[in-house]
């Protein structure tokens, strides 16, 4: 899809490949072996505007459209799993409320300084123990008005950048209604007292991730905090996962593209009954697969990109992006093993990473089955 893209995308994306392959790709399997963020490299990024793509320029950032920031999440993806959801995650959940929401002043309180990743990245927390995908019934984290400023009391679980966050934005009940209408989102500082950051789950995959349990015991922050009105953050939460799902189908491009090249690769040097792989029709088939699913996968992450870029409706065409490359891509990982063999189930190969990556994108920010639900109510007008 090469050709509908400017010649400043095309620049852009050849800057932060360029960036990866050199910073990120040689590293990638030690940080996965460690479970280590690699907080050097974020700090490389800040300058390329990487940690900075939905903040305005008048804020800090550049600007991005929608479509550049996918191009960067595929690359980054195509070096490391991990390292592209954090990426993901602090640009589209943790800036991006403030950035949707905020008023002028909560902009320029927070957004410069997530633009430059100091003190730390953006998170959003929104899952809590109890429950996942039903976000308007299982929210119990509440935040309690005491003259100018918000207690707040509860947990949340798997929140992606807890532990290197400068500002996680949660979503909490901020009144007495039940379901929906009780529900806003509340920028809480890191190290505001009360907030508990308990140690990084030990993950199959995106291990250079950090993901996190989170507790807030009487934690006092301004009344100025909250985004938007009270009781408007089930709306603006959705809001947010519709761009997140987006990028989660860009990192599955990006997973998908890498485990592919390197199935090509080995096909193509692979000795087997005196004549390479790349002859046998069987894995001429699943390279065949491979790459007409990636392509077909590319097309709806872009359409997804640019109908929001041009403001128009796109739930539905955001989670059809995240259900077929999240699912293209695990399959093409899956295939990406199978042809390496033995080998493929080796740490020593990269595609075993990336299959242990890809698996994760079929479960964060809704999982398959919540986007069929989504695309089945948007395409037969049940959606609430």
């Amino acid at each position: 899809m090469d050709f509908t893209l400017t010649e400043e995308q095309r620049l852009w994306r050849s800057t932060v490949h360029d960036f990866c392959e050199n910073e990120i790709k040689p590293r990638a399997a030690a940080w996965d072996a460690r479970a280590e963020f690699p907080a050097d490299a974020y700090v490389k990024m800040a300058p390329l505007g990487l940690l900075a793509m939905t903040i305005p320029e008048a804020h800090g950032g550049t600007g991005l459209d929608t479509l550049s920031a996918m191009l960067a999440l595929e690359e980054l993806a195509w070096a490391d799993g991990g390292t592209a959801l954090s990426v993901a995650a602090h640009n589209g959940l943790g800036c991006a409320p403030i950035n949707l929401f905020g008023s002028e002043a909560q902009k320029k309180r927070w957004l410069p300084g997530l633009a430059q990743g100091k003190p730390g990245l953006g998170a959003l927390a929104l899952t809590e123990p109890s429950g996942g995908s039903d976000l308007a019934g299982s929210v119990q984290t509440r935040a309690e008005r005491r003259g100018e400023h918000w207690i707040v009391n509860g947990s949340k679980a798997w929140i992606t950048n807890a532990s290197v966050a400068w500002v996680i934005v949660i979503l909490c009940r901020t009144g007495s209604a039940e379901g929906p209408a009780g529900l806003s989102l509340l920028v809480v500082p890191r190290e505001t007292a009360g907030v508990e950051v308990h140690p990084a789950e030990d993950k199959m995959g995106t291990r250079s991730s950090p993901t996190h349990a989170l507790t807030f015991q009487d934690a006092e922050v301004p009344s100025d905090f909250l985004l938007g009105r009270p009781g408007e953050g089930l709306r603006q939460a959705l809001q947010v996962l519709d761009g997140g799902r987006v990028g989660v189908g860009a990192i599955s491009l990006g997973l998908a593209r890498a485990a592919f090249e390197e199935a090509v690769r080995y096909a193509k040097s692979r000795q087997a009954f005196g004549a390479p792989l790349s002859t046998r029709q069987a894995i001429q088939w699943m390279i065949a697969d491979a790459a007409t699913q990636i392509e077909a996968a590319r097309l709806l992450v872009h359409r997804a990109a640019l109908l929001k870029d041009a403001g128009l409706p796109y739930t539905r065409e955001a989670a059809m992006a995240k259900l077929f490359a999240t699912e293209m891509a695990e399959k093409v990982c899956r295939d990406a093993i199978q042809i390496h063999g033995g080998y493929g189930y080796s740490r020593e190969v990269p595609v075993e990473r990336m299959y242990r990556d890809a698996r994760l994108m079929t479960i964060g920010e809704g999982t398959s089955e919540i986007q069929r639900l989504v695309i089945a109510r948007r395409t037969l007008g049940l959606e609430e």
